[in-house]
């Protein structure tokens, strides 16, 4: 058994703590996600659909859907004793995507969330974190019924670059979503590496 510094005597190491992203489509999972992993009772801001937004609000292929995040999701986990990640989900409709440059700040990166039957519902995300060289991996959310693909496929059909993780994962599943995070994490520091390596030649 592999003991903590409080354990052995010695004084607790202050973690680091870092912001992490979740963003992608209208109900492709992100609150889901958030409360999956969060060793916190989640922050949420879900408010009922209403008939007065379905002229703009698109339900096809969500359509037992019946609320939305209006503002984000919260939470936090531990990955080791010295590293905290609080996960920041975004809203997934474009009429509350003016709340994504405040949650973005001093964001790590982010995990794009996306599903395989609505593809094109991730591409505003993908766009924004690649204007704002924001490191990012895709999540592909496999729900029920719906046909998995390698991950190939899915960086073909959404124009990724190859340095981009594509990550299949199930959203409901705390190790699972574990695996994603500290993809982001692994990819970040990737990032942030080669930046600094062409900085200085």
């Amino acid at each position: 058994m592999i003991l903590g510094r409080s354990e052995r005597g010695m004084p607790p190491v202050e973690p680091v703590t870092l912001k992490i992203l979740v963003a992608g489509g209208f109900g492709v999972g992100k609150t889901t996600l958030v409360g999956a992993v969060s060793e916190i009772r989640p922050l949420r801001t879900e408010e009922s659909l209403t008939e007065a937004g379905r002229p703009v609000d698109d339900i096809s292929g969500v359509e037992g859907k019946n609320t939305t995040t209006v503002a984000m999701d919260f939470g936090r986990i531990t990955l080791r004793e010295d590293l905290v990640l609080y996960l920041f989900g975004t809203p997934g409709q474009e009429r509350f995507w003016f709340m994504w440059d405040e949650l973005s700040e001093g964001a790590l990166g982010a995990v794009v969330l996306a599903d395989t039957r609505r593809l094109e519902d991730c591409f505003a995300a993908v766009d924004y974190f690649e204007r704002r060289g924001i490191p990012f991996v895709v999540g592909v959310n496999c729900f029920e019924g719906a046909a998995r693909y390698p991950a190939d496929a899915v960086r073909q059909a959404i124009d990724l670059d190859d340095d981009v993780p594509v990550l299949l994962t199930d959203a409901r599943d705390r190790e699972s979503v574990k695996e994603v995070l500290i993809g982001v994490v692994q990819h970040a520091m990737e990032y942030a590496a080669d930046r600094r390596q062409a900085l200085t030649t």
